[in-house]
């Protein structure tokens, strides 16, 4: 039998769809706080003991009375709550909670209209996420030519600022470009009609699949610029399509786990190195790989990878070293872009998870 939605305010839950909105934006929650939320609102006005939690939530897992407590107080951020004046969810010490807001029932046949209702605050998280990643992406830039430039050998001490500077430029343009791709692509996935994970991972990796192909040229000049040739197996659009899906499953995951900041960022290097490090394996090539197969064809160049292919027990740039550079770089870029869209996501579901742990 269809629930129906339960109203209040301006928000809406749906519980046969197990979402909740906010003047017609998806607010993502998780699912133990969303069992709590359709519990507290089928009982309205009436007391949810502790038990009733325990068992209709945690199923009878054992879990502490500190885990409801931080599971009402994340619930009340979210909503805008008091626990000192409380508008919706009302303490009763030492027995359990009551939903004591004005709550209407509408039954399921107009159910689809919030669903596919484009409000201002989607078009706003969707800008917020694109610039996001877009800023995320060039932040892993920077680290990633800031460590392939410390880390090369230079065998002469004139030019080595500028060999700096010019692998700046090239990461910060390259992650620049790849992040605004990624981020155009997980801002598109705001306006389907769900907030399913599949949506997200398409739109990332339709974005990375474009966008590395202009990263690709745009490193082929630059490296042309820099050393006359450039690199015919430089990472492209193919790749570009693999990182994308990877980056934007774990912009979801993180999202949809409110994780903090450092466990989104955390997820997204792992998730994202793990498929640099298979892009690489299967014959892929990042910048890593690109300056190598460069500089075999300068054998006078003062610019040498030695030192980094020691760092990981070779004698020159080996396949160890190149696996390894990829899913550096990759991990990089997950771990900027994923860490960075946590400041976009809607300010209710950052302050709850902030108030939460």
């Amino acid at each position: 039998m269809d629930p129906g939605r339960y109203q209040f305010d301006d928000f809406t839950v749906d519980p046969a769809g197990r979402s909740l909105c906010r003047s017609g934006a998806a607010v993502e929650l998780g699912n133990r706080y969303f069992d709590a939320l359709w519990l507290l609102l089928r009982e309205h006005g009436r007391l949810v003991t502790k038990d009733r939690f325990m068992a209709e939530v945690w199923h009878g897992v054992p879990v502490t009375d500190e885990a409801l407590t931080q599971c009402i107080r994340a619930l009340r951020r979210l909503l805008g709550d008091d626990a000192g004046n409380p508008r919706f969810i009302e303490t009763v010490p030492k027995h359990g909670y009551r939903f004591i807001g004005a709550v209407e029932v509408v039954e399921g046949n107009t159910r689809a209209r919030a669903a596919f209702q484009i409000s201002p605050n989607r078009w706003a998280d969707a800008l917020k996420a694109a610039a996001a990643a877009t800023m995320g992406g060039g932040v892993a830039g920077v680290l990633g030519g800031l460590f392939y430039g410390f880390g090369i050998g230079i065998g002469a001490p004139m030019g080595g600022t500028s060999v700096l500077f010019v692998l700046l430029a090239i990461n910060m343009t390259v992650g620049l470009t790849a992040g605004a791709g990624v981020g155009a692509g997980i801002a598109a996935a705001e306006f389907a009609p769900d907030r399913r994970w599949q949506w997200t991972v398409l739109g990332s990796a339709v974005g990375g699949l474009m966008t590395g192909g202009a990263a690709r040229l745009v490193g082929l000049d630059a490296f042309a610029l820099l050393l006359g040739r450039s690199p015919g197996d430089m990472t492209g659009a193919s790749e570009g399509l693999i990182l994308g899906a990877a980056v934007g499953f774990a912009a979801w995951a993180a999202r949809r786990r409110m994780l903090t900041l450092s466990g989104s960022a955390a997820l997204g290097g792992l998730v994202a190195a793990a498929a640099g490090i298979a892009i690489s394996l299967s014959g892929g090539t990042f910048l890593g790989g690109s300056l190598d197969f460069l500089l075999r064809r300068f054998p006078e160049s003062r610019v040498r990878l030695d030192a980094i292919g020691a760092l990981f027990g070779e004698e020159g740039f080996g396949l160890v070293s190149k696996t390894a550079t990829s899913g550096i770089e990759c991990l990089l870029f997950g771990a900027c872009v994923v860490g960075a869209m946590f400041f976009a996501r809607p300010a209710t579901i950052g302050a709850m998870r902030r108030g939460a742990l």
